[in-house]
């Protein structure tokens, strides 16, 4: 008992439980924030994708953002940034615009996956394009895409804690900066994963049930 007391502070992991919540908070507004424009962003990238010349473009463009790390982008345009932007506002836009590259591909393939009889038949049935993507293609290709998309949004939460390299006091930054006050790390490190734990297998568990209602049928 007394080696475990040693290993571990049940006193010191209560008191600073509320600072390492309070840094969750941030990063799953991160979370939430980024991935809304991912998602966003990225549904406009798969569309306009299919447009010849701009298509090209955008496709040269994503290959750029999804061969280049995170963390570069990050310290890049934050460094590029107007001072008085925020640094949790520059983080989101990145996170969200890094992400977006990849949820476009998934879109992508969703659309792609549409049968061709059903453009046919919106064809044939003179329906406005505005009609045929939103209550014909978009639905379909969206419900194909459910699983892949939410694993984007685990993924995304576990790289929030890269916006510690430009100044964004989230989950990790705020353990380190707990931790080096007393010099204990072993309480707030084991915290971070449990909360990251504590987040992640739920929002699996949601998805899971997402892909059974809406994919397997």
């Amino acid at each position: 008992m007394e080696f475990l007391n040693n290993l571990w502070d049940f006193e010191y992991t209560g008191e600073v439980l509320p600072d390492l919540l309070s840094g969750l908070v941030v990063t799953v507004q991160a979370t939430g924030i980024g991935y809304a424009l991912a998602l966003t962003l990225g549904l406009l990238i798969a569309v306009v994708r299919r447009v010849p010349f701009f298509g090209a473009l955008l496709h040269f463009l994503m290959e750029f953002i999804r061969t280049t790390p995170l963390v570069i982008q990050l310290v890049f345009v934050f460094t590029l940034a107007p001072p008085d932007v925020s640094a949790f506002t520059i983080g989101v836009i990145v996170l969200g615009i890094h992400y977006a590259a990849y949820t476009a591909e998934v879109y992508r393939s969703g659309i792609e996956g549409v049968a061709k009889g059903q453009w046919e038949a919106s064809r044939a049935l003179s329906l406005p394009t505005s009609r045929t993507w939103t209550a014909i293609v978009l639905p379909q290709a969206i419900r194909r895409v459910i699983p892949a998309l939410g694993n984007y949004l685990i993924a995304m939460f576990k790289d929030t804690p890269l916006l510690f390299a430009i100044g964004v006091v989230e989950l990790l930054a705020m353990a380190q900066q707990v931790g080096s006050k007393d010099f204990r790390y072993v309480e707030t490190f084991t915290m971070v994963g449990f909360l990251f734990l504590l987040v992640s297998i739920p929002s699996a568990i949601v998805i899971r049930r997402l892909e059974k209602r809406y994919v397997a049928v």
